[in-house]
């Protein structure tokens, strides 16, 4: 089946479902008779019914089987999905608890069924665009002097789309140049899907400022959407150097840094091909990799540092008796931050950009800045 098809089924469930659960929540409330829940459920209801009428209406109009309304459409639906089931439990352990007269009950349940929705709305409108500066300081064994303090600014994860505009890409870009790079990295999904702006992201990119340049490395969205090759060769012209297996030495000083970049490689416990032809000896050895996942393969392979993105941070967490719950645990064990397997260091940055729901929640988007020094 056409992929075009099998993502508008998907989405077309995706809408049904959150009906259904539309349809169920109303007859809840009704019978529990709180003004405040009413209210609540039928404002994001009539805001989700609003997106659904705008789609229909730009897909008819532009006659384009992809809109920015239809992204959006779908992220509220599967966030109206998500919050649907984060009332329930909350407003069912409200009705367990010690008996209370019954306006403190009514209370409770009211404030149990906010706050989901007020955490989907902060994810939505504050937490999704909400950049910070994480500066993490890596410590390398036996680094040159020469490379001590070198500064390596991050961007990953951009997916410039209906999630994410051209000026908030530019803002995290003016961040980035605000640290001052020595080399600046691109780690991969500049786009969601195809058809989302890569030339325009490109375009963005060449505004980063770097004393030895910008190097990147491609993530799975580039594969998915059929736009490697071509990323790289647009890139190329522009002036980023996106490493598809292969090395580019940089020299500081009498010291050398051997920057390698891969592709995308998929699963849990993926394969470092041509991994001695990537390493340069003698140079202190990094890899772009999407994929956190290639982690233990590189560091069996000698590669002091791993740079990646793809999990970002997990993009809605819960924090949990001290845990990060959070769906990327199921794919990857590194979920975000700086990771040791002995020696060798990976860090794994949360980036900027979101995909599915555009809202982030105990995950905010990141702009990284690594400086290397002595153990």
């Amino acid at each position: 089946m056409h992929p075009t098809r099998v993502r508008l089924l998907i989405e077309a469930a995706v809408v049904l479902l959150a009906l259904l659960m539309q349809g169920q929540l109303s007859h809840w409330l009704t019978a529990r008779r709180s003004r405040m829940l009413f209210w609540a459920g039928n404002a994001l209801a009539a805001l989700w019914l609003f997106a659904t009428l705008t789609t229909t209406t730009a897909r008819v109009s532009a006659r384009v089987a992809r809109s920015d309304w239809l992204q959006w459409n779908l992220g509220l639906a599967i966030l109206w999905v998500m919050f649907v089931y984060g009332v329930f439990p909350l407003v069912w352990l409200a009705r367990r608890a010690p008996r209370f007269d019954p306006g403190r009950r009514r209370l409770l349940q009211s404030a149990a069924a906010a706050v989901p929705l007020a955490g989907l709305g902060f994810g939505v409108s504050i937490g999704r665009s909400g950049f910070v500066l994480k500066e993490t300081r890596i410590a390398i064994p036996g680094l040159p002097r020469d490379l001590d303090g070198l500064r390596l600014a991050q961007l990953t994860d951009i997916h410039l789309s209906p999630f994410l505009s051209r000026a908030e890409l530019d803002r995290a870009v003016d961040m980035l140049n605000e640290t001052r790079p020595h080399v600046a990295l691109v780690t991969g999904d500049l786009i969601t899907a195809r058809g989302d702006p890569l030339d325009d992201c490109l375009r963005a990119l060449t505004r980063l400022r770097a004393e030895a340049g910008v190097l990147g490395c491609l993530g799975n969205h580039e594969a998915y959407s059929g736009a490697l090759d071509y990323t790289a060769s647009q890139g190329a012209r522009l002036g980023i150097d996106f490493l598809r297996g292969r090395g580019r030495p940089l020299r500081f000083g009498s010291a050398t840094l051997n920057i390698a970049g891969v592709d995308y490689r998929q699963g849990r416990a993926p394969t470092l091909p041509r991994a001695p032809a990537l390493r340069l000896p003698g140079a202190v050895n990094l890899l772009l990799s999407h994929n956190p996942n290639l982690f233990p393969a590189a560091a069996r392979a000698g590669f002091d540092l791993t740079v990646s993105g793809h999990t970002h941070g997990g993009q809605i967490t819960m924090e949990v008796f001290d845990e990060s719950v959070t769906m990327a645990r199921f794919y990857t064990p590194y979920v975000q931050g700086l990771f040791r397997d002995g020696a060798e260091a990976l860090y794994v940055s949360r980036g900027i950009g979101t995909v599915g729901v555009p809202a982030r929640i105990g995950a905010p988007p990141e702009v990284t800045l690594i400086i290397l020094c002595v153990t």
